[in-house]
């Protein structure tokens, strides 16, 4: 394992490579106002795009990032992306959603660490980092932030919003807020309002953070490499891990082998680790290379206050305003968003009257089957956007 210390946040910082990153400031004049009562000014979101627009620009297709993704949904690791694209089997030239034929936008979003305003972004007034001032936000701010790129890209509707967990919410939240602006929807393995368990999940994670002194309430910019928050973003992303995969998946892989027999040879000591331990230790450990404490901290809260029918008077009055074709996947094992979330999505969207069609992956991994089982992902997509492309616009 690297034994350099980790760094006191994974997150972009003005002055790194922008790889593929295009950046959009707004907000300079006049402040946007948020969900909880207060503004921010200005605000930048780092986007990328693949593909061209076609002459109307009726091409587009916004894709959503979940919880730790970002802008970088297809292309090669390289200067400025440390990893690969997260759906780069499903973006590019005859992939299912086809760069030859759609002009495709991906948003980091409000809130994240990778080019978007967020914690570790300068703070106007005095131009150190955000920290603990930085306001909590909602996935409808994340969504109204996006709408702003979308006129700046002067795109007039998104022939279709995909997206998975997180990004499945953001892909709710466009229908109802920007209904005209929407042609088609493709939320994968999300729900319309967070659960209580899946709040409990959030929780464990920021009381883990929260009790790490080294993120000294979220103003930790300024420490050395190694003195940052570290331990805490591990182990609330251990916590998370858990829920992306299936027992099945665990038991298959790591069943109850012991790690370090080498170290520790027939004795059993306390601290020795299992097998999926040391799973669990090289996720927390590589998140933290790459992502911000804080970010995480207020996009999983972003997360947990997820409800399409909040201030809208109820949860069907919500559906009603999503008139588009839906196609609706849900993954047989997922256990933090169950299929039953899914179906519950299909079948108000069907009692509305609304065209909804409903697939359920058979996988064995759980909810990260999206980022993994492309070969029953893309099919159905590829088949949806091909009809939603040959429908002429309203």
């Amino acid at each position: 394992m690297n034994t350099e210390p980790l760094p006191v946040t994974g997150a972009w910082r003005p002055g790194d490579h922008p790889g593929r990153r295009q950046f959009f400031t707004f907000a300079e004049d006049r402040p946007f106002a948020l969900d909880v009562g207060t503004t921010l000014s200005p605000i930048t979101i780092a986007f990328e795009t693949w593909g061209e627009p076609n002459a109307d620009r009726s091409n587009a297709i916004l894709i959503c990032h979940a919880w730790t993704g970002d802008s970088h949904a297809a292309g090669r690791a390289g200067q400025g992306h440390p990893t690969p694209g997260w759906w780069e089997e499903m973006i590019g030239p005859g992939r299912p959603i086809d760069t030859d034929r759609f002009y495709v936008v991906c948003m980091n979003v409000l809130g994240g660490c990778q080019g978007s305003t967020g914690p570790a972004s300068l703070h106007p007034s005095d131009a150190l980092p955000y920290g603990s001032r930085f306001p909590v936000i909602t996935i409808r701010d994340m969504v109204r932030t996006q709408e702003r790129v979308m006129r700046h890209l002067n795109i007039p509707a998104w022939l279709s919003v995909i997206g998975g967990s997180m990004g499945g919410m953001q892909v709710l939240e466009w229908a109802i807020t920007y209904p005209d602006r929407v042609r088609s929807i493709v939320p994968v393995a999300t729900c319309l309002q967070a659960t209580a368990q899946q709040i409990a999940w959030g929780a464990i994670g920021r009381k883990a953070i929260r009790l790490d002194p080294r993120w000294r309430g979220g103003d930790y910019y300024e420490a050395a490499p190694g003195d940052g928050p570290a331990e805490g973003l591990a182990i609330a992303r251990q916590v998370a891990q858990v829920t992306f995969r299936s027992e099945n998946v665990f038991t298959d892989r790591f069943g109850r082998e012991l790690a370090d027999q080498a170290e520790f040879g027939d004795r059993f000591d306390l601290w020795q680790r299992f097998e999926v331990e040391r799973y669990l230790d090289y996720h927390g450990h590589k998140l933290a290379q790459r992502f911000d404490t804080n970010s995480y901290l207020l996009i999983g809260k972003a997360m947990d206050l997820h409800d399409v029918a909040r201030n809208r008077g109820s949860l069907a009055s919500a559906i009603a305003r999503m008139t588009m074709p839906a196609l609706v996947i849900a993954i047989s094992t997922d256990m933090l968003y169950p299929p039953y979330q899914q179906r519950q999505i299909h079948a108000e969207l069907t009692a509305s009257g609304t065209p909804s069609t409903y697939v359920e992956i058979d996988s064995p991994h759980g909810h990260d089957a999206f980022l993994i089982n492309f070969d029953q992902v893309g099919p159905p997509i590829r088949q949806f956007l091909a009809q939603i492309a040959t429908d002429r616009p309203n």
